[in-house]
């Protein structure tokens, strides 16, 4: 299973720590809300808006390095638009992962 890591953000950066730093600060502070967003709306089968969460966290999930993540993402995202839950539970696995991963950092 990937796990979430910086590589992306350090190639971004050129070397940049400020900036990587920067970057980190901006996802630790959106991702729990964002996170939180989504699944408020899950639990109450707004699909669209769950779909709209989903959009939106698919970016975090890229700059965390996560690129068969990001497909699950897609995917789910996809089937929310289609009134459907399908991938929920990989989908939100990796919300898990992402969650670990930045309160080590």
């Amino acid at each position: 299973m990937e796990e979430p890591n910086l590589s992306y953000i350090e190639s971004m950066s050129g070397g940049d720590i400020a900036f990587e730093q920067k970057l980190i600060d901006i996802i630790k502070e959106e991702f729990p809300q964002e996170k939180q967003v989504y699944f408020d709306n899950i639990n109450s089968d707004n699909f669209k808006n769950a779909a709209e969460n989903v959009h939106k966290l698919k970016h975090k999930i890229s700059i965390l390095s996560l690129e068969k993540s990001y497909i699950v993402a897609v995917d789910y995202e996809n089937s929310l638009l289609e009134q459907h839950k399908d991938g929920k539970e990989a989908f939100e696995s990796i919300l898990q992962r992402m969650t670990e991963f930045l309160e080590t950092l």
